[in-house]
């Protein structure tokens, strides 16, 4: 069924930056990267080993240099640039890709690796060097007391009362490259879609919430994105 629309949510995932060569963040041995996600993504891990934590987000840092915005991340910031209406582009990913491709209507509900947390100032500042040495923060000049800008396990998603009255407003709710099962995340489908809007999943395989949406197309988000992208723009239809 096409509807037409007007305010458009979406949210990408892992799924979205994997094409471009960046580790999905749980693979399927449970592992991150060669490591637990409990060792290096929750605020205990970071008091009971921080060099380690810092470690693998400097490594993680460095390895955002090499790569670059696919299809996906293209056509959402040609979305983004061209359309006249509302729209919120909400990820779950840490990267700069969607930044990097031009998109500005962007919210990083997870941080941004790019980014450093003072624990001492509490000011947040861009970075993109080692944290590891104990580099003295941006804001304040106190060593020792960075840590990644990243919502970890057990912390609040950001801007999450800006993200639920757009899930209230949208028309339009699409969830791009995301496996659906960590929320708050996970519930965005069902909130839209209480409050009216029509709903697309676009997965390389269906998420655990897939049964919650209107439409479900499954493929490479290199592929169908600017599919989709250009159905949209061409016809203001979904």
């Amino acid at each position: 069924m096409l509807q037409r629309f007007n305010n458009i949510v979406i949210l990408t995932g892992a799924g979205v930056s994997a094409e471009s060569g960046v580790a999905t963040f749980r693979g399927p041995d449970g592992l991150w990267e060669g490591h637990r996600v409990e060792d290096v993504a929750t605020p205990e891990a970071f008091v009971r080993d921080p060099d380690l934590v810092q470690k693998f987000y400097d490594e993680r840092r460095a390895k955002l240099k090499t790569v670059e915005p696919n299809a996906a991340h293209q056509a959402l910031a040609r979305l983004d640039q061209t359309w006249a209406g509302e729209l919120l582009l909400v990820t779950q990913n840490v990267d700069d890709l969607h930044d990097r491709a031009g998109s500005q209507r962007l919210l990083h509900m997870h941080g941004e690796l790019n980014r450093a947390w003072c624990l001492a100032c509490d000011a947040r500042s861009p970075f993109d060097g080692d944290m590891a040495s104990g580099p003295p923060c941006p804001a304040c000049g106190q060593t020792g007391s960075l840590r990644p800008d990243i919502v970890w396990f057990g912390e609040m998603p950001y801007q999450m009362e800006r993200i639920e009255q757009a899930l209230r407003s949208c028309d339009l709710f699409v969830s791009i490259g995301t496996s659906g099962a960590v929320y708050p995340a996970a519930g965005f489908v069902q909130t839209a879609r209480y409050h009216g809007a029509r709903t697309l999943e676009m997965n390389l395989d269906p998420s655990e919430g897939s049964f919650h949406f209107h439409e479900s197309r499954m493929g490479r988000a290199g592929e169908l994105v600017p599919d989709w992208v250009e159905q949209v723009l061409s016809h203001g239809l979904c």
